[in-house]
């Protein structure tokens, strides 16, 4: 087996040293083709205050490719990498929305309102296949069941080649799939230090300031002085632990303090200027 390409373009950036770009989108087959050609390294189709329709998001994920694109790049790695934000909350440990979510291609998934240990451990669980006990990387056990004709093929791989990649990174560093965990909630915030010192294999931290305002009583008033201080307790414990940070409210105004705070996980409104993304470009020499 020849050595695979990097894929996932958003650990592609953070293995280069730069933060990510990404957006929330709908589910859909404009949507898909319109972010897949957009300046991001990656767009996340927000399925958690949408319905929730795997044959939608299978469908969606086709209408991101593009033969043309392939071809000119020369590689099987996605211009813009495919993740999904599925509705279940971390408490409810819905293990199959992250399996049916992977098995039809994308490479990550977001998981909201993860607040414990417990639940972080089964958002990973969920989107690892099991291993043996003596192999490499056993924890956290795998749940994640056996179904790779779509993703397979949707990837570009043999179904052999697609096991060798489809771990989560970085606790696999050949892995492709990335777990994103949501805080969005004081629980959340006081249990980070927890969850990243004993589960391994979150591939980034997103805040929820929205949700997370709500409960501080300050309801989307996200330059509030509590707001603010929750978001740097969350930015200061992920730098404790060597851990990526991502920040879902990206605009041209605060972009340059949120490049300055270490975020390097930008999420902008998807718009049809790119004003916000460019600037941090510049800002992060890239």
């Amino acid at each position: 087996m020849s050595e695979l390409p990097r894929l996932n373009g958003i650990i592609k950036a953070w293995e280069q040293g730069r933060p990510a770009y990404a957006s929330f989108a709908p589910p859909g087959r404009r949507a898909a083709i319109e972010f897949s050609s957009a300046p991001y390294d990656a767009v996340v189709f927000e399925m958690e205050h949408n319905s929730w329709d795997a044959e939608e998001l299978e469908v969606t994920l086709q209408f991101m490719l593009n033969r043309k694109q392939i071809l000119e790049s020369g590689t099987l790695a996605p211009t813009v990498t495919p993740i999904v934000r599925i509705p279940a909350n971390g408490v409810e440990n819905n293990q199959w929305l992250a399996k049916q979510a992977l098995d039809r291609g994308v490479y990550g998934v977001v998981w909201p309102h993860v607040s414990t240990a417990e639940q972080a451990y089964n958002a990973v669980s969920a989107c690892r296949y099991p291993r043996p006990k003596d192999a490499p990387y056993h924890e956290p056990i795998g749940m994640r069941g056996d179904g790779p004709h779509t993703c397979s093929r949707y990837w570009g791989l043999t179904q052999q080649e697609y096991y060798s990649r489809a771990d989560v990174w970085p606790l696999n560093p050949k892995g492709e799939v990335l777990v994103f965990l949501m805080i969005e909630d004081v629980a959340g915030v006081q249990n980070l230090d927890d969850i990243l010192r004993n589960v391994p294999g979150i591939g980034c931290v997103l805040i929820g300031e929205g949700d997370l305002s709500q409960e501080l009583g300050v309801p989307r008033q996200y330059e509030h002085p509590i707001v603010k201080e929750a978001m740097d307790q969350i930015v200061a414990t992920c730098k404790k632990h060597g851990m990526r940070v991502g920040h879902p409210h990206v605009t041209s105004k605060n972009v340059e303090s949120v490049v300055a705070q270490g975020y390097s996980f930008l999420m902008s409104s998807p718009v049809k200027t790119y004003g916000a993304i460019e600037k941090a470009r510049q800002l992060a020499g890239g």
